[in-house]
């Protein structure tokens, strides 16, 4: 069976694990103050441009989700979404469970436009009922969004003046930020996202680690105490450099970046291929994740050999169905798919 369902089929990129058998046996110390965790800041910080940024390591997406969000909203406070963010749709009620609402909104792209942010929070602040309702206190966007689409740099700095405006901070969730930056159409890059974000995370657990998230704080008055909603919600790791390793390989002479360029050359290819058959697609994604709709007859016929991701139906015949493709994803899984779609 070859894999198209997730981009974290693999393990990890080689030279992580060959960095961590060659420290395998050192001693260092723990949650995060080694000096692998100090070096891999750097490296962020500077292609940040930013040297006044906070870094902080955690294991996965949801918890980097679940420690920002709450540690920023007050206690009556919601944080505004697309219907279809990974907080309203995957996370199991994880920010409704710290006691704090998503304040969905639709969304037919995956994408959070500036004016549904204003309309919101006007919404709320005019009514005069406000006090009986969460008040929106953030802003969360994803990028590439589920549905595998992008912000460009005018849509993303009009959401940050718009946060600005009413004092909403405004977070990125970028688990695949990496194949967000390597799309073609791509208009954004580190020090935008720094400039534009009061908070971020870079996602390592899909785009070659073995796990981590790196958060990345660059308002000022977020970052005080952060280390405290980290131990809290369990996510301080004893053997902390296990992350900084990590991230430090994953930032060296660029690989973070090369890498993520496989996923999403692998995924044009899969793109090209349904476009050239006449298929039409749920979403227009440039990233790794692709949205084809597909009839069933050979949507059947490509399980028997392939996994991939069953999105919703469109009509009685055809169905939108999502491949997606990695870091680690062979160019020969991609041809064979691509051979067997084109011989319907």
């Amino acid at each position: 069976m070859l894999r198209f369902e997730c981009d974290y089929a693999e393990g990890a990129h080689p030279s992580i694990l060959k960095r961590l058998m060659e420290t395998n046996m050192m001693q260092t110390p723990g949650y995060g103050t080694d000096d692998f965790c100090k070096s891999a800041k750097e490296k962020i910080k500077k292609i940040c441009k930013n040297e006044n940024c906070d870094i902080h390591f955690v294991s996965g997406g949801t918890q980097a989700n679940l420690i920002v969000i709450s540690s920023i909203l007050k206690p009556y406070q919601g944080v505004i979404s697309a219907d279809t963010g990974h907080i309203n749709t995957h996370e199991t009620g994880a920010i409704e469970a710290t006691g704090h609402k998503v304040l969905a909104i639709k969304s037919g792209d995956g994408k959070l436009k500036a004016a549904q942010v204003q309309e919101v929070y006007e919404a709320h602040i005019n009514d005069p009922n406000h006090e009986h309702v969460p008040a929106p206190g953030m802003v969360y966007i994803s990028h590439p969004t589920e549905n595998g689409t992008t912000y460009s740099k005018e849509e993303l700095s009009a959401l940050s003046d718009v946060c600005k405006k009413y004092n909403l901070p405004l977070f990125m969730d970028g688990a695949r930020l990496g194949y967000g930056l390597a799309a073609a159409d791509n208009t954004l890059n580190m020090n935008d996202i720094a400039k534009l974000c009061d908070i971020f995370y870079i996602g390592g657990t899909k785009v070659g680690a073995l796990f981590g998230e790196a958060i990345v704080i660059t308002n000022p008055a977020l970052k005080k105490d952060f280390r405290y909603n980290i131990k809290q919600r369990g996510a301080m790791l004893a053997k902390g450099r296990m992350l900084g390793i990590q991230f430090d390989v994953l930032f060296e002479d660029g690989l973070y970046f090369e890498i993520s360029k496989n996923a999403v050359e692998l995924a044009m290819l899969i793109k090209e291929t349904c476009q050239n058959k006449g298929f039409k697609f749920r979403y227009e994604s440039t990233t790794n994740q692709q949205f084809p709709i597909l009839p069933n007859s050979l949507i059947e016929e490509l399980s028997k050999k392939y996994a991939f991701y069953p999105w919703e139906k469109y009509d009685e015949n055809n169905t939108a169905v999502r491949f997606c493709t990695s870091w680690a994803t062979a160019k020969e899984n991609v041809q064979a798919l691509v051979e067997d779609i084109n011989k319907f």
